[in-house]
């Protein structure tokens, strides 16, 4: 990834570029960073610095393409007709490619898309984390360091965390580990405590205008627009631009599940309206699910931000003819905490496999009684 393609992120760019010329890089690195910040790019581009020093062209190339011999890969998969029976990152190499090509600010979700893989469950597992040691213990090809970029690391199950931890507690001779990951709390401590941390934020708002004006032919009027929305997430700014994003969806599952949440106060079968909404949702797969809950607590955010007049804050803006002007008279700083609670609990039980409709129907009738709180 050229630096001039890497969108914002400057300070963190000159700290890589200085670990390089004074050659103080750490074997085993965490780079944590929200979807669609750039922690791939800004990767990929630290890899070019290593494997590369010389910056010459065909090097240079061959690491944009992925297919430079000592850059290897690892992001989670899962088994299809076209893979092994014991599915590793190689067997999807084309599709990666892909990915890396058309939508290196993509967040999890994309990668599924691109691979075909959004209906199964998705993982890194031992046989990868094998993998991956077999790499890094060849000899170098072109006589450097060998790299390998675990992307969405979070997704390791404990045996493929247990294996990579003994490869970082005994490094192959030049050898550099990149673990990406959205939240570095599901990381083992063990593999987390053994890693040179780099936390990468959110993008600007304005680094993100720039890029959509210079990259994306976006008008200034649209840019700034667009930026505001993204909330710090180039990849939601692209989606946003060419009208792709899911939140559409997302918005009218939502505001089915407010209104009839409001309704049920004096009307006992508007529980039954929840209950299909909750089957509605249940039908989805669990990262829809994980997706909407987050998107239903930044909505709620939003909601009580416009009720607060912080208007420099509120980027939100509705799809469906639902007012969020009205609807923010109800979200207060109080019920906003129990609100955020109730939505990271579901979170947590989704994340661990719980039953879905119940997860949701639960989180429906409790929500009925907070929103009736602040009528």
């Amino acid at each position: 990834m050229q630096e001039d393609k890497i969108v914002g992120l400057e300070h963190l760019k000159k700290h890589l570029q200085t670990t390089v010329v004074n050659n103080r890089i750490a074997h085993a690195q965490l780079f944590v960073a929200p979807s669609g910040s750039g922690a791939l790019p800004l990767a990929m581009y630290y890899a070019s610095l290593i494997l590369c020093k010389d910056q010459e062209s065909s090097c240079l190339k061959r690491v944009q393409q992925v297919s430079h011999p000592d850059l290897h890969f690892a992001y989670p998969v899962a088994s299809t007709p076209q893979s092994s029976t014991k599915p590793v990152a190689d067997d999807f190499i084309e599709q990666w490619r892909t990915f890396i090509s058309e939508n290196p600010y993509g967040a999890m979700e994309d990668w599924y898309q691109t691979a075909d893989i959004e209906k199964k469950s998705c993982e890194i597992r031992v046989h990868e984390a094998a993998e991956i040691s077999r790499k890094l213990s060849l000899k170098s090809y072109e006589g450097g360091a060998k790299i390998c970029i675990i992307w969405g690391a979070e997704m390791m199950n404990n045996a493929a965390s247990n294996k990579l931890l003994k490869l970082i507690e005994e490094p192959p001779s030049g050898t550099v580990l990149i673990l990406i990951t959205e939240d570095e709390n599901q990381i083992i401590n063990t593999i987390r405590s053994r890693c040179q941390v780099l936390h990468i934020p959110k993008l600007s708002t304005a680094a993100i205008a720039a890029s959509l004006r210079n990259s994306a032919q976006a008008s200034e009027h649209e840019s700034n627009m667009v930026a505001r929305q993204a909330n710090g997430s180039y990849g939601r700014a692209l989606k946003l631009l060419q009208n792709t994003t899911e939140d559409l969806q997302f918005e009218e599952w939502f505001v089915t599940w407010v209104r009839t949440a409001f309704s049920a106060k004096g009307k006992p079968s508007a529980i039954m309206g929840l209950i299909e909404w909750a089957e509605t949702i249940a039908g989805t797969n669990r990262e829809i699910q994980k997706r909407f809950l987050l998107f239903s607590l930044e909505f709620f955010r939003q909601a009580m931000l416009t009720n607060y007049k912080a208007t420099s804050a509120v980027y939100f803006q509705t799809k469906t003819n639902f007012d969020l002007s009205k609807f923010a008279a109800f979200i207060d700083g109080h019920r906003i905490t129990e609100i955020a609670e109730s939505l990271e609990t579901a979170l947590m039980h989704i994340d661990r496999n719980a039953n879905a409709k119940i997860v949701f129907t639960d989180l429906s009738i409790g929500m009925t009684k907070i929103l009736h709180k602040a009528v």
